[in-house]
């Protein structure tokens, strides 16, 4: 098999991104009453439900091996060619993995075509992301790139007919430590281990990251000046922020 996106990006990615219950809670309303659920995408095994019948795909060696033990079973294959027959599950989901795929209306297709009931995926709806002060303030390429690799919100929905589209806000203290989870820790975008954690990060070239550098050492002069503070301090206290997470529900 082709090297996979994560083969490249995904090492330590399971220390970063531990799921947080209230997203999982939006995750497993959403799937119904699905018994059995395919898991497309589904790298090591975040927002897998644990009390349904999951079989997981993954193509990315290096996102297998960091499944915990006790994880859904997991075949290695891409979204775009599933090796399973027409039906075989009630429910299909995809979480924050579809911006990876080759071809998504392709892997999208496919998930319909085995799931009997219906498919679940949450993504994100980039634009959303130009208020967030990370993009805006200091490293507006994380913007960009989001951009690039999601695509309009609206290509996925019109590859699944009758989808809904729910807003996901992100609370505070996500435990889910992706970059824009961190609305309201500005402390811990410091952290390049954490940073290792988001796609967005690990697909800069050597000039990009030289420029994000840069941009995490403003940071960390203005929180040290209190000048953060100043302008989002208020974050600090706030519930939650939507910052563009959206989980689309569609029949199959």
């Amino acid at each position: 098999m082709a090297e996979a996106a994560y083969d490249r990006i995904g090492v330590g990615y399971r220390q970063v991104r531990q799921p947080d219950p209230r997203i999982a809670a939006r995750i497993e309303a959403a799937l119904g009453d699905a018994g059995t659920v395919l898991n497309v995408g589904a790298g090591t095994g975040s927002y897998e439900p644990s009390e349904r019948q999951v079989t997981a795909v993954e193509p990315s060696e290096v996102m297998i091996s960091q499944r915990p033990e006790g994880a859904a079973p997991v075949v290695q294959a891409r979204a775009e060619a599933l090796p399973f027959d027409d039906d075989s599950f009630d429910a299909a989901m995809a979480i924050i993995t579809v911006h990876h795929w080759d071809d998504a209306a392709a892997g999208l297709a496919e998930m319909r075509r085995v799931a009997r009931d219906r498919v679940v995926v949450l993504t994100f709806e980039a634009p959303a992301l130009a208020e967030m002060w990370m993009v805006r303030d200091y490293v507006p390429r994380l913007l960009e790139i989001h951009e690039e690799m999601m695509g309009p919100l609206a290509d996925l929905t019109a590859a699944l007919p009758g989808a809904r589209v729910e807003p996901v806000p992100i609370p505070r203290d996500c435990t889910d430590a992706f970059w824009c989870a961190l609305w309201d820790r500005p402390e811990l975008h410091l952290d390049a281990e954490l940073r290792r954690g988001s796609s967005g990060w690990q697909v800069m070239n050597a000039a990009e990251l030289a420029e994000a550098e840069r941009g995490i050492e403003a940071l960390r002069a203005d929180l040290a000046s209190g000048a953060w503070d100043e302008r989002y301090g208020h974050l600090r206290g706030a519930a939650e922020l939507d910052i563009g997470l959206r989980l689309v529900v569609a029949p199959a």
